[in-house]
């Protein structure tokens, strides 16, 4: 669990939350028609922009803004640092039963293990990285969307109420609760973009960049394996994909 994100999730609204009560009660500021249109209406754009199973498949993406199990790449380094060793001192059979949790390197040594050309190993496991990449690309890229589009909605919304509240001029007494109502909208709009979407979309592409640099670091430690390279040789070359700050502590 990312801690981080519950924290800015619940301690975001609550502030908002907080900061309205303490000027008006609550119920001023529910509006259910006002949320059909803002949530309802989001949702709706998202399915006209993008089909019905790749919005769905964007909710498990965002999971990751929740739930970080991507690995520290220098923690990889030296899980494959060592299989380069054990690679290079009983050839690569010796790897054969090797315990290996991640499921992107574990196949990158089971083909080098059955025998694969290496170029062909190579080739396949980078075509597949960049089908994860861009699978979690399009998800992205609906948060994003989503963002854009909640303060659209809202403003929809308020352009609503505010032809009802000009309807209704002959009574000036209901003109500033009607105003208020209208308002409501933008209000849900901005709270949802600014505070849910685009953060959990900025998180997103933070998750894949990390996972990125893990999967290229899969892709030359198998490369460096199947090549025979030291071991040193190759902790140097993979270290490169690390930031500075933490090659010193390794």
């Amino acid at each position: 669990m990312d801690i981080a994100t519950l924290i800015g999730l619940i301690g975001g609204f609550a502030l908002v939350i907080v900061s309205i009560a303490m000027g008006s009660p609550l119920s001023a500021f529910i509006n259910i028609p006002s949320i059909i249109i803002v949530v309802g209406g989001t949702i709706m754009a998202t399915l006209i922009m993008q089909k019905l199973n790749v919005v769905l498949g964007a909710i498990s993406v965002a999971m990751n803004a929740f739930f970080d199990k991507t690995e520290p790449p220098e923690k990889l380094i030296k899980q494959i640092v060592d299989l380069a060793a054990k690679a290079r001192k009983g050839g690569l059979l010796a790897l054969e039963n090797e315990k290996i949790n991640n499921p992107y390197l574990a196949r990158g040594i089971r083909m080098a293990v059955d025998g694969i050309e290496p170029q062909e190993i190579i080739q396949t496991m980078t075509i597949e990285m960049n089908s994860l990449i861009r699978r979690h690309t399009t998800g992205h890229k609906i948060f994003r969307f989503m963002g854009s589009t909640a303060p659209a909605m809202g403003m929809i919304g308020t352009l609503i109420g505010l032809v009802q509240m000009l309807r209704t001029m002959n009574d000036p007494s209901t003109i500033g609760p009607a105003m208020a109502v209208a308002l409501l909208t933008t209000l849900y709009g901005a709270v949802m973009a600014f505070l849910v979407f685009n953060p959990i979309a900025e998180k997103l592409e933070n998750r894949t960049a990390l996972e990125k640099v893990n999967l290229e670091v899969i892709v030359n430690g198998i490369d460096g394996i199947t090549k025979g390279i030291n071991q040193t040789i190759l902790e140097d070359k993979l270290i490169a994909f690390i930031e500075p700050k933490k090659r010193k502590k390794k």
